[in-house]
């Protein structure tokens, strides 16, 4: 079996470490410097398809309906959205680090049938957080990717997104009757009571990480 190839490298900001893509043959890993096994693994994308299907289901047929994703990562996301979505909608994709969306944009973006292309989509380069901070009232749906889940393994900044003040503030960034999706790697029941302490009604789903029903179980809150 060939065996994967250093391609790329990106600096964590503020992290002192870094992230590698690698390749072998079509498929795609991404990695922590210093940590086992993949963040990330271009054959394993069934929550992640997941994650957008289950955000975009009550928004998508909303006129113009304009969604926002946290975290590009491998673009899968992106890609189930924008084919829940329809024409007219908008798919505001926020990445931290620059080089994924470099990476995207060359040669891991065939791993997701190249979403970064499609019309919809528009990039953000830097934290979501931020973003969510300084929308408000922008978005039907927000889709949360950051990390690990709640418990963040790269980035403590990422823990204060799932803080209750980062989710108010996507709570004020969703338009009327908008929904809030945000992916873990496994469960928190400590996060359920954050969301419904501010004011999120939720929902827990358990997803494979690949399909059909195969691969780790990973779990996605929806709260509206």
């Amino acid at each position: 079996m060939a065996k994967f190839a250093e391609i790329g490298r990106a600096a964590i900001p503020g992290q002192g470490t870094e992230l590698r893509l690698l390749q072998r043959n079509d498929e795609f890993s991404i990695r922590i410097v210093g940590q086992p096994g993949d963040l990330m693994n271009s054959r394993l994308h069934g929550s992640e398809d997941a994650l957008a299907e289950l955000a975009c289901a009550d928004v998508a047929a909303r006129p113009g309906a304009r969604v926002l994703v946290g975290g590009l990562g491998m673009g899968f996301t992106l890609a189930a959205a924008l084919a829940a979505l329809g024409s007219d909608a908008e798919v505001v994709v926020a990445e931290l680090v620059p080089e994924v969306v470099d990476w995207n944009r060359g040669p891991l973006g065939q791993a997701a049938g190249r979403p970064l292309d499609d019309p919809r989509t528009r990039v953000h380069v830097g934290d979501v957080a931020a973003l969510m901070r300084d929308s408000p009232g922008d978005f039907d749906a927000i889709m949360l990717d950051i990390d690990n889940g709640p418990e963040g393994m790269t980035r403590k900044d990422n823990d204060l997104v799932y803080s209750p003040r980062g989710l108010e503030s996507a709570q004020r960034a969703l338009r009327q009757d908008g929904v809030l999706a945000v992916w873990s790697a496994g469960r928190d029941a400590g996060f359920s009571e954050r969301l419904k302490r501010v004011g999120f009604s939720v929902s827990e789903h358990q997803v494979r990480a690949h399909r059909p029903g195969k691969g780790a179980r990973h779990v996605i809150w929806l709260g509206s």
